[in-house]
């Protein structure tokens, strides 16, 4: 298998002693890909021995965000992205089609639907979207630290 596979992860050079562990998996955008989401994301964050906490926070934001293109947008497939320094930990989401005002934090409700970013956003350091290259999806991504650092 080549380098960044689903079995093996690419090594990403990021200078003098800093790389990073990267690794992409693309799913079809449907509700039961969720599901191996969380596990393939799992199973990648256990692999490279990333601390329990920031593996669980990982797991359910890229859960969210799936489940947020999946639900959100046109997409045929989701692609989920994660690179792993010592810097910490960076997930993001692709989606193939968006709505034009992008992922916004909703308060909060009585409502089950709407509370995926708020828990981003208390869960990681930083959070954000942007278009693809091409225009023609959505990234959405989130940091969380590599260790025992508190996300506030």
């Amino acid at each position: 298998m080549a380098p960044g596979s689903a079995l093996i992860p690419r090594l990403v050079d990021l200078g003098p002693r800093r790389e990073a562990l990267r690794d992409r998996f693309a799913l079809s955008a449907r509700p039961e890909s969720v599901a191996g989401a969380r596990r393939l994301t799992r199973a990648r964050l256990t692999a490279w021995r990333v601390g329990q906490d920031t593996m669980d926070a990982a797991v359910l934001i890229v859960s969210e965000l799936v489940t947020n293109a999946v639900v959100h947008t046109a997409s045929a497939r989701v692609v989920c992205e994660l690179e792993y320094s010592g810097a910490g930990l960076r997930v993001s989401v692709t989606d193939q089609g968006h709505q034009p005002d992008g992922p916004r934090l909703s308060p909060a409700s009585e409502d089950e639907h709407g509370r995926g970013l708020l828990l981003v956003d208390s869960l990681s350091t930083a959070w954000g979207a942007h278009e693809t290259a091409d225009g023609c999806g959505r990234v959405v991504w989130a940091r969380l630290p590599s260790g025992s650092e508190a996300a506030c």
